[in-house]
């Protein structure tokens, strides 16, 4: 399933799948087309940001986002992990992305099999998988009652009753707490 899915998403498609979090529902943050259906789909307000998954430190530069030594030893301390670190990005031709907050937020995600999906895949948005507003889907048969067939696949990952990532601000070079 994971060839597949890796094939769905590099062509712009969509699906659910267990993060290191909660489920989330993910497509390519590469591509316009599978972020915005991923905000149709969730009913997302279009001024929202979401998260993006990396495989590592060093995917932030497709991003334009540029790390000192200082704070990419800080990185470290906190990826791979559930942390999601916010970080300013004012390249235009990611504002699909950063909405007009011109910041973007990234989590390294700590389990391996993720983290190689990621390597071969690129990096995904991964906001939880619900409509907004509502509960996030704990198995594969809630997100199926918010998503049914709109979405391309389902990985099953069992029951997963953990709280979303935290995150950090890690704008003008000093840490903000926003959700812990």
């Amino acid at each position: 399933m994971e060839k597949t899915a890796v094939r769905i998403l590099r062509h712009s498609g969509v699906g659910i799948l267990p993060t290191d979090t909660i489920y989330g529902i993910v497509g390519s943050a590469l591509s316009r087309k599978a972020v915005q259906r991923i905000y149709r789909l969730r009913r997302r307000n279009a001024k929202k940001p979401m998260i993006i998954l990396v495989h590592g430190i060093s995917d932030l530069e497709q991003f334009g986002v540029l790390l000192d030594k200082k704070i990419e030893r800080k990185l470290r301390e906190f990826w791979p992990g559930r942390t999601s670190i916010i970080f300013p990005c004012h390249a235009k031709k990611f504002s699909y992305l950063h909405r007009g907050t011109k910041t973007l937020a990234f989590r390294v995600p700590k389990p391996k099999k993720l983290r190689e999906l990621l390597r071969v895949s690129g990096p995904l948005v991964a906001p939880s998988a619900n409509r907004e507003g509502m509960p996030p889907a704990k198995s594969i048969r809630e997100a199926r009652r918010y998503f049914g067939n709109k979405v391309d696949f389902y990985v099953d990952g069992g029951r997963i009753d953990r709280k979303p990532s935290s995150v950090l601000d890690f704008r003008g070079g000093k840490m903000k707490i926003i959700r812990k």
